[in-house]
């Protein structure tokens, strides 16, 4: 029986914003590897700090055990799919993800402290997440993950820049069947020199990671952009996402809370 001819199926990568997967507004693409991505632009970037801001409250609420839960089971939904990302990368996708998610319960521990005070109060420190967060991605799929999951776990919610494009939609497809709420990720593809300035100026964006910026005056401008509405944060250099992971990326946009509350007689 002769063989049906038939067109294959293409797959265009769109971008990943509240939990769907949208065209540029812009109607722009570009090829990365032979695949047609979206090209996002200032009105994307724009929504998707809409799309984090919404989710924030909901996901900074959530038990950072159920956080954890979720990213463990990120975890596994890539090691599922461990087939469509670098092969050299993966294991330690995997692993970060998962050590990541062993700590969500367990920061507030290290982070936190009961103070000693005088007088019949309790005093007590706590971390709360920063807000928003603003994450310039490094262009490899292992450094994606690595700069993502510490941001979350601590209940941030975030819109990433990356221009590894067909990784980053193929992983926010990991992310859409792991139970995260939709807003608390938001990936958007192309180039960072047009849109990261544009999050390091937003007057709802809390926090900005610079790690994925090569360019040193790039990172100047975005910092000098950032200031303007006092944004925490990390540079390219400190701390380095090819580092052992550690809670330094965690506590980078965590917020100290401290209470005071009298002591029952």
């Amino acid at each position: 029986m002769p063989s049906k001819a038939r067109v294959a199926v293409r797959k265009t990568y769109k971008l990943f914003i509240g939990g769907a997967f949208p065209r540029s507004e812009s109607g722009r693409t570009f090829e990365v590897d032979g695949n047609n991505v979206a090209l996002a632009s200032r009105k994307d970037a724009r929504d998707a700090v809409l799309a984090a801001r919404a989710a924030f409250g909901k996901w900074a609420g959530a038990t950072a055990y159920n956080r954890g839960q979720i990213l463990y089971r990120a975890a596994e939904m890539l090691e599922s799919r461990r087939g469509e990302f670098p092969a050299e990368e993966v294991d330690d996708a995997v692993d970060r993800l998962v050590w990541y998610a062993g700590w969500s319960d367990k920061i507030a521990q290290v982070y936190g402290s009961a103070n000693p005070v005088a007088g019949p109060y309790f005093n007590i420190s706590s971390p709360e997440p920063t807000g928003v967060v603003a994450i310039i991605a490094p262009s490899s799929f292992l450094g994606f993950v690595s700069v993502l999951a510490p941001a979350i776990v601590t209940g941030n919610t975030c819109v990433v820049v990356t221009p590894a494009a067909v990784d980053a939609i193929t992983f926010a497809e990991v992310l859409a069947t792991s139970d995260l709420p939709g807003g608390v990720v938001n990936i958007l593809t192309g180039s960072v020199a047009e849109v990261a300035p544009w999050l390091a100026s937003h007057d709802d964006v809390n926090g900005l990671d610079l790690t994925g910026v090569d360019n040193a005056e790039l990172a100047l401008t975005l910092e000098q952009s950032a200031a303007g509405t006092l944004k925490r944060i990390i540079r390219r250099s400190s701390p380095k996402w090819t580092d052992d992971p550690g809670i330094g990326r965690m506590t980078a946009f965590l917020e100290t809370k401290t209470v005071w509350h009298p002591k029952g007689v």
